[in-house]
């Protein structure tokens, strides 16, 4: 489900660019498929450097598949973990957790219809800005849980000299907090629980020269997420006209026109009858199912835009526009750049309006479906990280956990890079969430409010000999709060190295450090983690 500026792009770009010689290449593929399930006993200590001195021991037993299957007319990397922490004593870590990413599309009908899926789980942290951070420290017993997952039929052929492409899928979204989250002021957060989203685009179009000098298309669209808390609706519906002018052979100009009409609406807040809000176990807010459905966003009318595209070779494209939408200037765009099959360098800018789960599924719609997880050697985390064939990507700008539909914008880049036989990737990005509040409502508090993350991810992995590996992470996130409950600061790195004894058995040894800084309380955090262990690839 990726953003719809971007999908014009890309479809306008394939368009004028795109030659049968991709799709014979796609046909003769070769197939390649590696399953690898796992067990391993650890045994981890946790020592709390700021503000205490605690340590604490205990056992990590874990079970995991590592797919990755490339065939002719389908493909998928899934990446699977689930863990169990038993500690020892009344102040023991005993948790479960269940961690990783999959994506995966297999041919219908080849080369017109496709089926594809994708799905994450992430263990998080939050703490009372709303500040999510999907690397938690390792001895926390108090994470969340975040699932994301979508699925639906892509489309992709041709009538005669008109391209037909579109896409149909539903999303479903869930955060479980341990925990109420309360803010500095001692109340409750009402953060994100679940949403389901609809998406579903149409486009049909000529490339420039066949037959008329110019590219034309028509698209069609629907968006619509249903957020559970206070009942929140976020629908975009639209059609639009779109123009390819060629300037040179690898050189293009774009614009589009149209009509959409977005809307933002909920429902107001239960209150007792003292006029207090009532809220649920986990601290949020319970919808009142009499109340009316208020408008919190509401843009009828033109829409337009116009950008460049370029694409000087086929590992260089280029894709930019800048527009009119939501009332506003809007900016989004994609550029990559793979100079030699070693090393490639992407970049995504996207402006949407949507709520926590359709900012996720958009985020795994945008990966590829080669590739292989980064993962923290100590927790068997998945922060957000991965690298495969079709270059790096990023599922890491979770950013605030508010449960408001909210207008999100913002940046990322990764690159990656082969050296010798080892591999290295690191991913940056900016998001920046302006949420929606209906007036007269318990929303209203937030509309307006901005919360803006920063977070920077990389990893590099290398074998050592025939019998060793070598692998380190390290990531950074910065939080700016949009209220006064503050800002948060996270960061970390982790090392690891592997030995194998037998063909199936290798012996692990890993140390990550993590410091947490957040205005939420007077004391930051730090921990040191290490751990031994065994292996067994079935």
């Amino acid at each position: 489900m990726k953003n719809i500026r971007t999908c014009l792009l890309v479809g306008a770009a394939s368009a004028l660019f795109a030659t049968s010689a991709n799709a014979q290449e796609a046909e003769d593929a070769p197939r390649v498929v590696s399953v690898q399930p796992y067990i391993e006993v650890n045994q981890i200590l946790s020592a709390e450097l700021q503000p205490g001195d605690d340590v604490v021991t205990f056992t990590q037993v874990a079970a995991g598949i590592d797919v990755n299957a490339q065939g002719r007319n389908s493909g998928a990397s899934v990446s699977v973990r689930y863990e169990r922490n038993i500690g020892y004593g009344d102040d023991a870590v005993d948790t479960n957790t269940v961690s990783g990413i999959a994506r995966g599309y297999v041919s219908l009908i080849p080369r017109a219809l496709t089926f594809e899926a994708g799905g994450l789980a992430s263990r998080t942290r939050v703490d009372g800005g709303g500040a999510v951070s999907p690397n938690p420290q390792v001895s926390e017993d108090a994470a969340s849980q975040l699932y994301s997952v979508y699925a639906g039929p892509s489309l992709s052929t041709q009538v005669g000299s008109v391209e037909v492409s579109g896409l149909a899928r539903v999303g479903y979204n869930r955060f479980e907090a341990d925990n109420t989250v309360f803010d500095q002021n001692g109340d409750p957060v009402d953060v994100f629980d679940d949403s389901v989203t609809y998406n579903a685009q149409l486009r049909a179009g000529t490339r420039a020269g066949d037959p008329l000098p110019v590219g034309v298309g028509v698209t069609g669209g629907f968006y619509q997420e249903d957020i559970s808390n206070l009942d929140q609706r976020v629908r975009d519906v639209y059609v639009r006209g779109d123009l390819t002018l060629p300037v040179t052979d690898s050189l293009a100009l774009v614009g589009g026109v149209g009509y959409e009409n977005v809307e933002v609406s909920s429902r107001d807040a239960l209150r007792d009858v003292n006029g207090d809000l009532v809220r649920d176990a986990a601290g949020r807010l319970v919808t009142d199912e009499a109340s009316p459905r208020i408008l919190a966003f509401d843009v009828d009318g033109l829409l337009w835009d116009v950008g460049v595209l370029w694409r000087p070779s086929a590992r260089t494209s280029l894709a930019a526009s800048v527009g009119r939408r939501y009332d506003s200037t809007t900016y989004y765009g994609s550029f990559a750049y793979a100079p030699s099959s070693r090393s490639s360098f992407n970049v995504n800018v996207y402006d949407g309006v949507s709520g926590f789960g359709g900012r996720l599924n958009n985020a795994l719609a945008d990966l590829g479906t080669d590739f292989d997880v980064l993962r923290n050697p100590v927790s068997g985390d998945f922060g957000g990280l991965v690298s495969g064939q079709e270059g790096s990507g990023l599922v890491n700008s979770l950013g605030s956990v508010r449960s408001s539909a909210f207008r999100g914008r913002g940046v990322n880049a990764s690159y990656q890079r082969n050296i010798g036989t080892a591999t290295a990737v690191i991913g940056a990005g900016y998001d920046r969430r302006e949420f929606i509040g209906a007036e007269g409502t318990v929303l209203e508090a937030v509309d307006g409010v901005i919360d803006e993350s920063y977070y920077i991810a990389g990893g590099i992995n290398r074998p050592i000999g025939r019998s060793a590996t070598f692998a380190a992470n390290a990531y950074v996130n910065w939080f700016d709060s949009g209220t006064d409950n503050g800002d948060a600061t996270g960061f970390g790195a982790s090392a690891a190295y592997g030995r194998s004894l037998t063909n199936k058995l290798t012996a692990r040894a890993a140390l990550s450090v993590d410091y947490i800084d957040s205005d939420f309380t007077d004391e930051d955090f730090a921990t040191a983690t290490a751990l031994l262990g065994l292996r067994y690839n079935f």
